[in-house]
């Protein structure tokens, strides 16, 4: 006996909720969107490699109380529980036994390696969750004219609610050094060494 389809496109409700999709066994990857399930974009492997590599610098670098996490989920509301590619927060009163997702009042950093399928979410819906959420700081990272990475940085402006750049150097090309949410520094071009 087969289990019956799970009809993703109509929700039991008028939206679905984090609770909900959890534990949907759906045959692709997805994100719950403003409690739509949106199929994810496959990514390729530049993507991969420079999320990887980045989770390693960040995981190497931090300081406690901070942990570093790959596809981790933050639970901003019922309806929206974004995937950044990687996420720094501060482990402190987390139970990793238990959570699911990391409290975005526990987020510090959220970065997205943009991708070609997600290109709108990564550079404007996922950042205007964050911002909006609180998360101070957020890293766009996109693939520059010589195929290597490069990282704009941004810092929550508390007063508009919105991401502005840096105030030293948001942009980084070559070398990405930043002091915040600890102090780091990434020669970008080792991201994507063979």
């Amino acid at each position: 006996m087969t289990a019956a389809p799970i009809d993703w496109i109509n929700p039991p409700g008028r939206r679905w909720t984090y609770e909900q999709v959890k534990d949907l066994d759906l045959p692709f990857e997805f994100e719950l969107v403003d409690g739509e399930i949106v199929p994810r974009g496959m990514t390729g492997y530049w993507h991969n490699t420079v999320r990887d590599e980045l989770y390693s610098e960040l995981r190497e670098a931090r300081r406690t109380p901070f942990k570093a996490a790959t596809e981790q989920c933050i639970l901003i509301d019922e309806y929206n529980p974004p995937k950044p590619d990687v996420v720094v927060f501060d482990a402190t009163g987390l139970d990793a036994f238990e959570m699911e997702c990391v409290p975005v009042a526990s987020v510090a950093l959220a970065v997205e390696v943009v991708s070609p399928g997600s290109r709108s979410d990564d550079r404007f819906r996922k950042p205007g969750l964050y911002a909006e959420a609180g998360v101070p700081y957020f890293w766009r990272v996109e693939r520059g004219d010589s195929g290597l990475p490069e990282v704009f940085e941004f810092w929550l402006d508390r007063d508009t609610g919105v991401y502005a750049p840096a105030p030293e150097g948001g942009h980084h090309v070559g070398l990405l050094k930043t002091e915040l949410p600890f102090p780091l520094e990434i020669n970008l071009s080792r991201l994507v060494e063979f």
